[in-house]
């Protein structure tokens, strides 16, 4: 679980990979869409992510050079969690629901 925690247990990581979801996006699409993180903190969390293999990082060459980042199949994989984790919050933390206090 330590080792869990180390790689996905930073306030963005979990938010970047939701945000990123099945979809290719680029870094601009990535940062308009959080909109409350610094290009530099993206670039760093997306480098650890894509170092831990969780994110994968396509450039293209072309006249205009693109980069595009989308989930491995570790990073659907831990998506998936991420996705139970949300519902559980929203059953459990959901100040309507007073069913489960």
């Amino acid at each position: 679980m330590t080792r869990t925690m180390a790689t996905i247990g930073t306030k963005w990581k979990p938010i970047i990979i939701y945000t990123i979801g099945l979809k290719r996006r680029r870094f601009g699409q990535i940062f308009t869409l959080m909109d409350i993180i610094s290009k530099k903190v993206l670039t760093e969390q997306l480098k650890e992510l894509v170092e831990d293999g969780i994110v994968l990082r396509e450039e293209y060459e072309e006249t205009l050079p693109r980069v595009e980042y989308f989930l491995s199949e570790k990073g659907i994989e831990l998506l998936k969690i991420l996705n139970q984790l949300s519902l559980w919050n929203m059953k459990y933390n959901d100040p309507e629901n007073t069913s489960t206090k």
